[in-house]
């Protein structure tokens, strides 16, 4: 059976390998899971070790492997309605941009899987439902080809469901499948745009952004691919814009291109500047 210590050695040119591509490391509390996230991947390809496995990415010849352990590697946690007095200030600022006469725009940077996007879309197709409101548009993107695969597809376990979707909306905007699985219908679906954005090597998505949520990712990122998705955030996102980090996280010591906002609650706005954040143009009026 595959398995067996995690060597060192292995776990070194992992902890590289995933900050070389994704600017993420490998925290001490995750080590102790590297054979566990890996394993599904060692039974596919018939490796005992993970030495074995780690010899084969650095040999090369399989130019799909390092890809699939990088895969496996990037954390991918995510719930639905994740800290729920966040979508509250969100419908309040997405408000304010409506009434200057403009549809809001959303990223949802770091997605994973897709349950914040998915949170987002319900949020405000129920209140389109009530109000007549169109539904901002949202864009959602991870790094993860894998999670955004499967965000495409809209269907999560019962176990996945239960993780902070209430009952109601369940029933409303989801279909029950056999086995236990929930998928969203594509009325909810059609107004995500999901793509694979890698936020320390790619540009961000085109236009400018009222709101980008990029929630518990800065965690994870080494000082320097940290202050580049800083970097990137800032450029996407409109002067009067703004950005909601995890509850856990901070631009305090960060970034300077971000600063608190009046309403706290880990939502910062962008530092008025005249250099190159201040009107960006990335062709969305």
């Amino acid at each position: 059976m595959p398995g067996g210590v995690v060597t060192a050695q292995a776990l070194t040119v992992l902890a590289a390998l995933l900050e070389a591509r994704t600017g993420q490391q490998i925290a001490s509390h995750r080590s102790t899971r590297v054979d566990t996230v890996l394993l599904p991947l060692m039974r596919e390809r018939r490796f005992d070790t993970l030495d074995q496995l780690v010899n084969a990415v650095l040999d090369g010849r399989d130019p799909h492997l390092a890809s699939r352990v990088i895969d496996a590697l990037v954390n991918g946690e995510s719930s639905f309605f994740r800290d729920p007095h966040v979508f509250d200030h969100i419908v309040e600022r997405v408000a304010e941009v409506e009434r200057s006469g403009r549809r809001a725009r959303i990223w949802s940077a770091g997605c994973s899987t897709g349950q914040e996007p998915l949170s987002l879309a319900i949020v405000f197709a129920d209140r389109q439902q009530q109000t007549g409101v169109p539904i901002p548009e949202i864009v959602a993107t991870d790094v993860s080809e894998t999670a955004i695969a499967r965000a495409r597809t809209g269907s999560y376990t019962q176990f996945e469901v239960q993780r902070g979707m209430p009952i109601r909306r369940l029933v409303r905007w989801f279909e029950g499948r056999p086995g236990d699985e929930w998928t969203a219908k594509p009325e909810l679906i059609r107004h995500i745009q999901y793509r694979q954005l890698n936020l320390i090597a790619d540009p961000a998505p085109s236009g400018l952004f009222d709101l980008v949520l990029c929630r518990n990712v800065m965690l994870y990122l080494a000082p320097e691919p940290k202050k580049r998705a800083f970097q990137v955030i800032a450029e996407a996102l409109r002067p009067s814009g703004g950005l909601i980090l995890g509850a856990g996280e901070t631009v305090i010591g960060q970034t300077d291109l971000f600063q608190i906002a009046a309403t706290g609650r880990a939502v910062y706005e962008k530092c008025a500047t005249d250099g190159p954040f201040a009107t960006p143009d990335r062709g969305v009026a």
